[in-house]
């Protein structure tokens, strides 16, 4: 739920320092996403610990409260708060340091296979945003216990321009206010800008001239691998993300503008 998307927004772009690669790097140019060729999955576990107490794992770290309505202590320093609003109906609301991160109501089909998410994600100057998200029961469980996923929408606008960047790196912007840096040579290095995900870090490494390899933790621990590759004919840029306990990788398929 709200850590991936936090978590793409904050992992899809990134500026590299790499000595020997700029000059002539193969991932120089501008690359469009063709959404027929990716895919974005979601995915989500909710486990029912004893009576109303729940842990929820939304591909951060796992956090454990009791489903009453109140806000308890959540992970990064936030409040997570669930209310049971009847048999098929759930809120779910997050806060930290007293704002409002995220409202969402998680709708139960019949058969229990089914849930789906109405969420609203606001801003820190309080203008939200809200989308509906269709979750598919993909592990067995009772009520909203279980493991979910969900296929994100994405837009073929999408654009990523990659630069070479101070003369001897490589600069991957997403948009001109979302750069991130990361020092080509496989160290942990904090990401800047991760809101509550305090203990967040990148590392990469080259592992030939066509190929990027991204490691994400979080407080040391590891939550997704990534690789980026370009091919033979550098006309196609495949990043490939696999966040940790995912049955699929994340693909997207960039082209060549």
């Amino acid at each position: 739920m709200m850590f991936k998307r936090i978590l793409l927004s904050l992992l899809v772009p990134f500026v590299m320092t790499a000595t020997a690669w700029a000059a002539a790097d193969p991932f120089v140019g501008d690359w469009k996403l063709n959404t027929s060729r990716s895919k974005l999955i979601d995915q989500m576990k909710v486990e029912n610990v004893s009576g109303n107490t729940y842990e929820f794992d939304f591909g951060g770290t796992p956090e454990r409260i009791v489903v009453d309505g109140t806000f308890q202590p959540g992970v990064f320093g936030s409040m997570l708060s669930v209310t049971n609003e009847g048999p098929n109906n759930w809120k779910v609301m997050r806060k930290k340091d007293g704002r409002m991160l995220l409202t969402a109501k998680w709708t139960l089909s019949k058969d229990g296979n089914i849930l789906r998410d109405n969420y609203t994600d606001i801003a820190p100057n309080g203008t939200s945003s809200t989308v509906n998200y269709l979750y598919k029961r993909t592990a067995n469980g009772r009520g909203f216990a279980g493991t979910w996923e969900s296929r994100f929408p994405m837009s073929p606008d999408d654009l990523l321009k990659i630069r070479p960047y101070e003369g001897n790196g490589l600069s991957f912007r997403g948009s001109p206010q979302d750069t991130r840096n990361l020092t080509f040579d496989g160290k942990d290095y904090p990401v800047s800008g991760a809101g509550i995900f305090v203990g967040l870090t990148r590392s990469a490494r080259r592992a030939d001239a066509r190929t990027l390899e991204v490691t994400a933790k979080i407080n040391g621990k590891i939550i997704r691998n990534e690789q980026l590759e370009v091919s033979q004919d550098l006309r196609t840029l495949t990043r490939t993300v696999r966040p940790v306990g995912q049955r699929e990788p994340d693909v997207f398929v960039f082209e060549r503008q």
